[in-house]
C-alpha cells in the first residue's frame, strides 16, 4: 500500500501521537519561550488544516497549514517519525500544503522553525522557500528561522 496524506483532526489519536513526539524532541533543544508550535487545542481553535501521512496504515508524519485572512498560509507542526526519515515523506507533506494553500486561493507560505532543526531547513529552502524577517505575531528569536515562498 503506498504512502496516503489524509486531512484529520488535530485531536486524533494518531495526530496526538505525532505531535507529542515533535514536542518531545524539541523540548530538549528549545528553551519555552522560543517554542511556538500550537498544542492541540490552539490547532483546533485557530481553524489549522491538519495532515496525517501514513504508510501501509500506519501514521509516520504530520503538518498543518493555517490560513490568515487570504493573505498567506503558515505550516504549522510539520515532523516525521525519527524511523520513517529519508523517504521523502517531509516532503510529500511540504508539497500537499502549498497545494492545500493554493486551493484556498493563496499562494504565499510561510513558517518559522528552529536553527536546530537542519533537515526542515535543508527541506525548505530546497523546496524554494527564502529566508524573511519576523512576521505575523513574532518576534526576532536568535533560536528561530522564518521562511516564505511565492507558490504562483
Amino acid at each position: 500500500m503506498p504512502a496516503t496524506i489524509a486531512q484529520e483532526r488535530p485531536d486524533s489519536p494518531d495526530a496526538t501521537a505525532l505531535i507529542t513526539e515533535l514536542d518531545a524532541q524539541l523540548d530538549v533543544l528549545y528553551p519555552s519561550q522560543s517554542r511556538h508550535g500550537y498544542p492541540v487545542d490552539k490547532l483546533i481553535a485557530q481553524g489549522v488544516a491538519f495532515f496525517v501521512l501514513r504508510e501501509d496504515g500506519v501514521p509516520v508524519a504530520c503538518g498543518g497549514v493555517q490560513i490568515y485572512a487570504g493573505r498567506y498560509g503558515e505550516v504549522k507542526r510539520m515532523y516525521v517519525r525519527d524511523a520513517f526519515r529519508g523517504r521523502g515523506y517531509a516532503k510529500r507533506v511540504l508539497e500537499h500544503l502549498e497545494e492545500y494553500t493554493l486551493s484556498q486561493g493563496v499562494d504565499l507560505l510561510r513558517l518559522e522553525t528552529g536553527i536546530h532543526q537542519t533537515a526542515a531547513i535543508s527541506l525548505y529552502e530546497g523546496a524554494g522557500f527564502s529566508s524573511i524577517p519576523p512576521f505575523g505575531e513574532y518576534e526576532e528569536d536568535p533560536l528561530s528561522r522564518f521562511y516564505e515562498k511565492v507558490l504562483r
